[in-house]
């Protein structure tokens, strides 16, 4: 037979159960939750398991739900896309690291592109190494990379949706990327709003081209290391030849990489009517205006002093531009192609 002091122990027992339990319950809860954060999965969220979208990408298929409101993006190319498109990112991380902490003044820090930014997206680092610690607190809805972000994908894609671009195949970037948000509808009329501005342009240009009409592209920081611009330069090249310019590249050119040249075999291109010479020099950022600048100084002074360049035929007739690299081959869209298009109008068509 129980006594007093036998049931009540039982009772205190279970009840210790009870509340062990129910801790136990609470922290499961919390744990599954946390899991979600950090893993993406928003399988049980209603919003996400409708209007579905699979997408394809460099590297495969991923699925897509609903309306992504954060979007994470790698690199200028994708944020380029992404504005174009009206969507502001929840974070960004680029090529070259310009700015430390969050884009605060996103005007001042995000060359070219900061001007259109209304948010202050936070720094995810470089594009090459993202800080995965920043992008699962932004806890995004769709991340967005380039090829570059290869190596952390499979991560990547624990964290949320992620999709992988090509760098420079803007105009297949921003089809993809309006289907992955829901708005395919708003790529073509963009598209061809950029190639109506490119034929406009060519018939503005057709003067200069009808009477000098070879152009010699290229690419370098302070003549130390100088690139001819082919077809491995993606827009930078690209335009001046819709435009209807002649690039003068050897015959013997591998298309397919960027071919280097010293300063003492510029001569032999001598024939050309006019140099554009892409600068880059990818240091600190101030603002837009001084970081245009600071890529071109060293490369603008190395030409004015040598010799050898100042004896070529396009700079004894003052045919010789300056353009900062960036421009084109970190805007390879329609944003880069209208920034590029203005740089090129005042610069050759005042000149002529």
């Amino acid at each position: 037979m129980r006594t007093k002091q036998s049931v009540k122990f039982v009772a205190y027992i279970w009840l210790l159960v009870l509340v062990i339990l129910t801790a136990l319950v609470i922290v499961t809860i919390q744990g599954i939750r946390n899991n979600f954060s950090a893993n993406g999965d928003r399988s049980l969220s209603p919003v996400s398991s409708a209007n579905c979208r699979t997408i394809k990408h460099e590297m495969g298929e991923t699925k897509v739900c609903g309306q992504p409101k954060k979007i994470v993006v790698f690199g200028s190319p994708i944020l380029e896309s992404l504005l174009t498109l009206d969507i502001q990112p929840s974070g960004f991380a680029d090529y070259f690291m310009f700015h430390k902490g969050n884009f605060d003044k996103p005007s001042q820090q995000i060359p070219y592109l900061g001007n259109r930014i209304t948010t202050q997206p936070a720094n995810l680092g470089l594009l090459s190494s993202p800080s995965i610690e920043a992008i699962l607190k932004g806890q995004p809805d769709l991340i967005l990379g380039t090829q570059y972000n290869a190596s952390q994908y499979k991560i990547l894609s624990k964290i949320a949706p992620t999709l992988l671009l090509d760098w420079n195949n803007a105009e297949k970037n921003l089809k993809t990327i309006a289907e992955a948000i829901g708005s395919s509808k708003k790529a073509e009329p963009l598209l061809a709003e950029t190639k109506q501005q490119i034929k406009t342009a060519r018939d503005s240009f057709a003067p200069i081209v009808a009477k000098s009409p070879k152009m010699l592209l290229l690419h370098s920081g302070k003549l130390q290391d100088i690139y001819l611009g082919d077809d491995a330069f993606g827009l930078c090249s690209s335009l001046i030849k819709k435009l209807g310019f002649q690039l003068i590249l050897p015959p013997e050119l591998n298309k397919n990489y960027p071919v280097s040249v010293s300063i003492e075999t510029l001569s032999q291109f001598n024939d050309a009517d006019s140099i554009i010479l892409l600068g880059s020099n990818f240091s600190k950022l101030d603002n837009e205006n001084s970081f245009k600048e600071h890529q071109l100084l060293n490369l603008k002074q190395a030409w004015e002093k040598n010799a050898i360049a100042q004896s070529l035929k396009a700079s004894k007739n003052g045919r010789v531009y300056f353009i900062p690299y960036y421009m084109c081959a970190g805007l390879p869209g329609s944003i880069g192609t209208k920034l590029y298009l203005r740089e090129l109008k005042k610069q050759l068509l005042s000149a002529s």
